[in-house]
């Protein structure tokens, strides 16, 4: 599933070819993503793509009349095309430019999503309750503190929840909490607020070297385009179980925490 650098290397992919370019057409072949497409979006025929912006994992088109969102689910790509490029399965949105390009949404699994928020008004609310970006100012020293007190849940579930932080998937809180030496079952409530802060500024720098090295690649995320990011090169814990720690040599462990897979060091993190 692409995670937050990946989404930011798609928007900056994408941004050049869309930003202040005119959409001639948009073409839906298939609408039963995770929300319907309303035919609504077609509202952006016309019009000039002012910017493009991110929030979470939420690709956010604008509009002089309102914003185009796409998500890109489990297992989505974006890609930028020429408009004789031929189509192909799972191919289920198009935005056509008068340029020539196309912009191409292919979602296999079809848990994406491609809305229209008339007037930038989200009526789905699905922006209104998210907390903070991980690399905004807001998210600095003291926050996960003042969000953890009395929490009882693991520290990574807690990182993971997007009222508390966005962003924060399972593959960076694998690789954030190694380098903080955390235990990814620790209570969030039983965490100091000095050992917090190191954390903030490593969730910080994770991501950062994600997006600069094109975001990881596993096996549905490429970039817009279409060659892989090297992130995955570095990664020192996610995907690693039984091998042993790049740290200490001790064979690395892992656990299934809410549905997903925690990999950790049991002597580093402790």
């Amino acid at each position: 599933m692409p995670e937050l650098p990946e989404v930011e290397v798609c928007r900056l992919g994408i941004l050049p070819h869309l930003k202040n370019h005119t959409v001639k057409d948009v073409i839906i072949r298939n609408a039963r993503l995770r929300w319907p497409i309303p035919e609504d979006v077609k509202t952006v025929i016309g019009q000039k793509v002012e910017n493009i912006e991110r929030r979470s994992k939420y690709l956010l088109l604008k509009f002089s009349t309102g914003t185009l969102l796409i998500h890109l689910g489990m297992s989505g790509t974006i890609r930028i095309i020429a408009c004789d490029v031929e189509v192909t399965k799972h191919d289920h949105f198009d935005l056509v430019l008068s340029t020539g390009k196309v912009l191409r949404l292919n979602d296999p699994r079809r848990f994406g999503a491609v809305l229209w928020f008339e007037d930038h008004i989200d009526q789905q609310g699905l922006l209104t309750k998210l907390g903070p970006e991980p690399l905004s100012d807001e998210f600095s020293a003291g926050y996960l503190f003042s969000k953890a007190k009395n929490r009882k849940v693991p520290i990574k579930t807690f990182l993971m929840n997007n009222h508390i932080v966005v962003g924060v998937g399972n593959i960076y809180a694998n690789e954030a909490l190694f380098k903080a030496g955390i235990h990814p079952a620790t209570p969030a409530g039983a965490i100091s607020a000095q050992k917090f802060d190191e954390l903030t500024l490593i969730i910080k720098e994770v991501l950062s070297a994600a997006i600069k090295q094109g975001g990881t690649t596993l096996k549905d995320f490429t970039q817009v385009d279409g060659k892989p990011g090297y992130f995955a090169q570095a990664l020192m814990v996610y995907g690693r179980a039984g091998k042993p720690c790049v740290t200490c040599s001790t064979t690395l462990e892992e656990i299934r925490q809410a549905g997903r897979s925690s990999v950790f060091c049991p002597h580093c993190q402790q």
